[in-house]
């Protein structure tokens, strides 16, 4: 029952996202950022389909992943990439029965933004993403050793930046208002408006801790001897800085391999000099 209900929120989130696509992106030429955002360029200067686009994008994109991310790392991507340029287009249709015209596109921005941020927001607090982009995101923060954060303004800057050529500076300025909110709303939507977790693990099952934070997420993480102030029992204790994105994936993945692990969870605001961290053996 809790996989049909993680699910069926994923499908109201890629649903919440086609639907800010075609309503408030799509009419009003706003790239905020990703493939649907370059789609929508590409659309209008090459007359292709949006979703059409989308889904070859997005299927090149997963083969890139598992020949570089691998199989486990790519698994969490499929769904959306699939899912979402089909809600796409079945919702496409709305734009001839909705319009918002009328409406000054500064809260057209705040709304299309809002929407879609929710939806992203529920698609990553249950461990999934919606594929493209994120793919590129995580295939340079694995492989090319770039802060999640990082890649995302590159990439999605860049999207930005190229609609600027496409329908003009005023356009631009809407996008990177949506692209703004829609990151502020599903960071807020998955926990809070911080990027990072830190993460505490207490564990009787270390090795396989390990083995599942380093080789599953390719997160590195600091090993610290610790002792039972009551019961004296020496034992290892983990300490893991995991993206916001990733945190509930990785907690359910933790308590699967060992549902007696303890685990403290706490904000990350800020990291300076991360690659220095290395596991501290004792």
């Amino acid at each position: 029952m809790n996989k049909i209900k993680k699910y069926l929120i994923i499908i109201i989130g890629l649903l919440l996202m086609a639907l800010s696509f075609n309503l408030f992106q799509v009419p009003f030429n706003f790239a905020a950022g990703g493939v649907t955002g370059l789609s929508i360029i590409v659309g209008k200067v090459f007359n292709i389909n949006e979703s059409l686009f989308i889904f070859i994008i997005n299927q090149s994109l997963i083969i890139v992943s598992f020949i570089v991310l691998g199989k486990k790392k790519t698994l969490n991507t499929i769904l959306g990439s699939i899912i979402l340029p089909i809600l796409i287009f079945i919702t496409k249709p709305l734009n001839n029965i909705i319009s918002f015209q009328n409406i000054d596109y500064i809260i057209v921005a705040i709304m299309g933004g809002f929407i879609y941020g929710v939806g992203l927001g529920l698609i990553y607090k249950n461990g999934y993403t919606s594929g493209g982009t994120d793919i590129l995101n995580q295939i340079l923060e694995v492989k090319g050793k770039m802060p999640i954060s990082k890649s995302i303004i590159i990439i999605d800057g860049f999207i930005v930046l190229l609609s600027a050529f496409t329908f003009g500076i005023s356009v631009m300025v809407y996008s990177l208002i949506m692209l703004v909110i829609i990151s502020v709303i599903s960071n807020k939507t998955i926990l809070e408006l911080n990027e990072n977790k830190v993460l505490y693990i207490y564990t009787n099952e270390t090795d396989k801790i390990k083995e599942y934070l380093t080789n599953s997420f390719a997160y590195d993480l600091t090993i610290f001897n610790s002792i039972g102030g009551f019961s004296k029992e020496k034992n290892k204790l983990y300490m893991c800085s995991v993206s916001t994105k990733d945190y509930y994936a990785i907690k359910e993945g933790i308590i699967y391999i060992d549902p007696k692990a303890f685990i403290i969870v706490t904000n990350s605001y800020e990291q300076k000099n991360a690659n220095v961290l290395i596991r501290r053996k004792g």
